[in-house]
């Protein structure tokens, strides 16, 4: 197992300063991404074999306590007495958000690089990882800035601050936050109330326009490649789509046969908020159907028979075995139908979670510069192969992460990979609204966000239906095929 020094930490004269200045340079981290059941954190635990690792997860849905089978948590007997921080660790109750991510992530790895161990980030929570290694939150930029940051900001005066945002209706904040900063609205969507309140607070705290925060050079500098909090290694996990739609949906059946429904059962509440906490994970409230007509009507069936008395032993409950199967054993054919969708749902849904972590990579890639490695797992999961997974996959990230650790020289010569890829950096655009009227004035954020929606599968369809609708007419509205620019 190759040992780490303490290089990364510490304090060196930069050359550049002709021995006058002195730099700290960035401590390294090693960030394994991918795509949901790609491999990632079985990666992770063999590389432990050559580097002295410790995992910090960073998997949303993994960081809570419960639902284990659900959220596929690496379960400790397969940890390999690999250290791993942040994994089951939070109430289910509590909405997690990156910031408290990143702010719960930073001080683990200054303890991880304090034992000499290289820290390793793994999940695919990409906005997670994104918050962890930039040096701030863009949205939180105006928390951390201080007054001597607001006066240099252009246009800002003391007499701008005495607004202050009178209308918390939810219905109204986005017209509101339109009239104060039409170019800042553009950039979020009308539905992500937070944000809008988040913008409207700074504008009455400060009078400073959010769009002149988030415009400004720093905001311009936010997470490129070139100005992050680590030395960063980006390797991800990929597999071509046939076959991580096909161990989806196998894996999808094994958790069923593990208990999956039954986790589910054990925190269904019709009271719950299904938008905070653990309850957001797939599987969850793909299940509320069974669970509200099926499941809760035959419990109390159970109980009364157990109240009155029956053939049924006292003691007994439902959850006491798999309810998958005790749902196929019943006789209601409603029950069994409402199972099958269910299960077919969760399917569904992981299979988008898959392509919506593919984009996503792209787009750290070509907006940000970020230099992922991708080591192919397709072959591996295909064949269900341990040699061919050790060989195309475990030797590949190994030998990524040695030249990483190697020196500087060394590790340059990796970043041209971009270039090898035909992969461009290309201008971010954030600030351009898109509203695609073909597909029921759905709102879009920047201009590669729409580019990206314009190649879509459902985009094309639904444009294709609307041209079909109105071959015959002497004008078809260009807009059925390009949307409204605001």
């Amino acid at each position: 197992m190759e040992m780490l020094g303490m290089d990364e930490r510490t304090v060196t004269s930069n050359p550049n300063d002709n021995g006058e200045g002195r730099v700290m340079k960035k401590p390294k981290v090693v960030i394994i991404t991918g795509p949901t059941a790609s491999g990632k954190s079985k990666l992770a635990v063999d590389l432990a074999s050559y580097f002295p690792i410790e995992v910090i997860n960073a998997d949303s849905m993994q960081l809570y306590r419960g639902l284990d089978v659900l959220t596929n948590k690496i379960p400790f007997s397969q940890q390999n007495g690999v250290p791993h921080h942040l994994l089951g660790t939070v109430s289910p109750n509590v909405e997690f958000t990156a910031k408290a991510f990143r702010d719960s992530a930073i001080p683990i790895i200054d303890d991880i690089l304090d034992r000499h161990h290289l820290p390793v980030i793994v999940g695919g929570t990409n906005y997670y990882i994104q918050a962890l290694v930039s040096l701030f939150l863009l949205d939180d930029l105006a928390e951390d800035m201080n007054e001597s940051c607001l006066d240099d900001l252009p246009g800002v005066t003391q007499s701008d601050s005495s607004f202050i945002a009178e209308n918390d209706s939810s219905n109204d904040s986005y017209n509101l936050l339109k009239d104060i900063d039409p170019v800042a609205a553009n950039r979020i969507h009308p539905n992500n109330h937070r944000k809008i309140n988040q913008y409207i607070s700074l504008y009455a705290r400060t009078g400073v326009l959010p769009s002149k925060v988030f415009q400004g050079k720093a905001a311009e500098k936010w997470g490129q490649v070139d100005n992050l909090r680590y030395d960063c290694c980006f390797i991800s996990v990929d597999a071509s789509l046939p076959v991580l739609d096909r161990y989806v949906e196998e894996r999808v059946d094994c958790m069923m046969d593990a208990g999956l429904l039954n986790e589910v059962y054990d925190m269904h509440n019709l009271e719950a908020d299904y938008t905070r906490g653990l309850r957001q994970a797939i599987g969850v409230r793909e299940f509320e159907p069974v669970l509200k007509t099926c499941v809760v009507e035959d419990i109390s069936k159970k109980e009364k028979e157990l109240t009155e008395g029956s053939s049924t032993e006292i003691g007994e409950t439902l959850s006491d075995g798999n309810l998958v199967e005790w749902l196929k054993s019943s006789s209601d054919s409603k029950s069994i139908i409402l199972l099958e969708e269910a299960i077919e749902k969760v399917k569904v849904n992981t299979r988008r979670l898959v392509r919506r972590q593919k984009r996503m990579l792209n787009r750290l890639q070509t907006l940000f510069g970020w230099n992922i490695h991708y080591v192919d797992s397709t072959e591996s999961i295909s064949s269900k192969s341990d040699d061919v997974w050790a060989s195309q996959v475990v030797e590949s990230a190994m030998k990524i992460i040695r030249s990483f650790l190697s020196e500087n020289e060394s590790w340059a010569s990796t970043v041209e990979l971009s270039n090898l890829t035909g992969m461009k950096i290309i201008q971010r655009d954030l600030w351009t609204q898109f509203i695609c009227k073909a597909c029921g004035d759905r709102v879009l954020r920047g201009s590669h966000e729409w580019e990206q929606h314009k190649q879509g599968r459902g985009h094309r369809k639904r444009v294709s239906n609307l041209k079909s609708k109105a071959r015959g007419l002497t004008f078809v509205d260009q807009k059925l095929e390009y949307s409204e620019c605001n």
